[in-house]
């Protein structure tokens, strides 16, 4: 494989939500900054989208691995496909909030009682929810009904809503207004600009250990371009490696 090649100590291409390999773009540091506004002044809930590849899961994890622990208590919700009582229980048992055998109101009931005693000691808990595109309008709607759970000066639990373009498009549904309405803070993800291509790759290069070394030309770099996602990006990049090895 061109790993042992170009002397690299791991694949620069793979295709995991590595933070470790993130590019700061222009647009992921803008949507890095809406995600800190949107938490350090709880807003509520903030909703991110992009098109597949375009580093949403990514930034996501970069962003919770750099939270002050002794601020924010995080659940982390990455397979939406659930039912409103589902998600409750799911919400209840990342934040280790009791959820076994409980009905809809009881599982509602613990997580305020949760919810407030954070807020007393000065925490900020956090949902997010990736793939929220294929949330259903109930689930929605189970969602909008927590942000209900509050003081008379503050929102107990933030929520973020991380999804590709669909999310946005079930958002405007008139059944899901009241949501809709409630989010404070949206950024949408965009593709890397042409003359951050080269950088991009690049920097995965370093990550995985090339020294610094140029292994692409120009010409490569301007293929790459072409593919409009960091995706096949990425595999692209990963093909014109092997045929250069």
């Amino acid at each position: 494989m061109y790993e042992s090649f170009f002397a690299f100590k791991e694949k620069p291409f793979s295709l995991t939500p590595n933070p470790r390999f993130l590019f700061l773009s222009k647009t992921h540091n803008e949507v890095y900054a809406h995600l800190i506004y949107g938490i350090e002044n709880r807003t509520g809930f903030v909703e991110v989208t992009g098109e597949v590849g375009t580093g949403k899961t990514t930034i996501l994890r970069t962003l919770l691995a750099h939270l002050d622990e002794d601020k924010y208590r995080v659940a982390f919700i990455f397979n939406p496909k659930l039912t409103a009582f589902e998600l409750l229980r799911n919400i209840n048992r990342e934040f280790g909030v009791a959820d076994d055998g409980l009905s809809n109101p009881d599982l509602i009931h613990s997580l305020n009682q949760f919810l407030l005693a954070e807020n007393r000691a000065g925490k900020t808990p956090i949902l997010v929810i990736d793939e929220a595109q294929n949330l259903s309008g109930e689930v929605l709607e189970q969602i909008r009904l927590l942000s209900n759970l509050e003081t008379e000066e503050d929102k107990l639990i933030q929520v973020i809503l991380v999804g590709q373009p669909e999310l946005r498009n079930h958002l405007n549904d008139h059944s899901l207004r009241q949501l809709n309405q409630r989010i404070a803070v949206r950024y949408h993800l965009r593709p890397l600009a042409e003359n951050e291509i080269g950088a991009y790759v690049q920097h995965r290069l370093q990550v995985a250990g090339s020294g610094g070394r140029k292994i692409f030309d120009e010409s490569t770099y301007i293929r790459l371009l072409e593919t409009q996602s960091p995706v096949r990006m990425a595999s692209a990049a990963s093909k014109a490696a092997s045929a250069n090895s």
